[in-house]
């Protein structure tokens, strides 16, 4: 299962620039056995740069690393409601909410790798206890369809969407 597989109506336009941030061929399953590329992304990244916005009001390299973990898990939370064919409608969430009660600058980085490890392998381990149907059964959240496996993706996305934000905006 790719992101060819999606339709257009298994989530909400919003979403498309995740979507489209996800390699064409790679596997949904695939990519989730992987620990995910964020730890050695920030291993990468030289310490000052990371409780520096850049800009005011701007969020933190440890704040954004926050945000992929905080959007993860409630994108997971989904995909897990969805895959269990739940048709409840899901509420949103607010990311700026999340935010400062994170406490996200005050966190190691060894701490939050291992949360995002942690999360990654709840997320896999999710993934891969649903079937073709269970991914595929769309129901709503935010007010938009969604099916499960495009949440799963748009975690994908997600998580590329803001390397290249922070490659641009932190890191030159």
């Amino acid at each position: 299962m790719t992101t060819k597989d999606l339709d257009s109506t298994e989530f909400g336009e919003y979403y498309q620039r995740y979507i489209d941030k996800v390699p064409l061929g790679i596997s949904l399953k695939n990519a989730y056995e992987s620990e995910g590329v964020l730890k050695s992304y920030f291993d990468k990244v030289p310490s000052e740069k990371l409780t520096c916005a850049y800009d005011q009001g701007k969020w933190t390299m440890k704040e954004v690393f926050q945000h992929m973990i905080d959007t993860e898990r409630v994108f997971a939370h989904r995909l897990f409601r969805l895959g269990r064919m739940d048709s409840t409608s899901l509420p949103g969430f607010d990311q700026d909410v999340y935010n400062s009660p994170s406490g996200a600058n005050d966190k190691s980085m060894t701490t939050l790798q291992n949360e995002y490890a942690t999360t990654r392998a709840n997320t896999a381990a999710i993934i891969q206890s649903l079937s073709v149907d269970q991914l595929s059964f769309v129901g709503e959240a935010s007010g938009f369809p969604l099916s499960s496996r495009a949440a799963a993706f748009i975690i994908l996305g997600h998580e590329q969407w803001h390397i290249e934000i922070m490659n641009e905006r932190y890191l030159n």
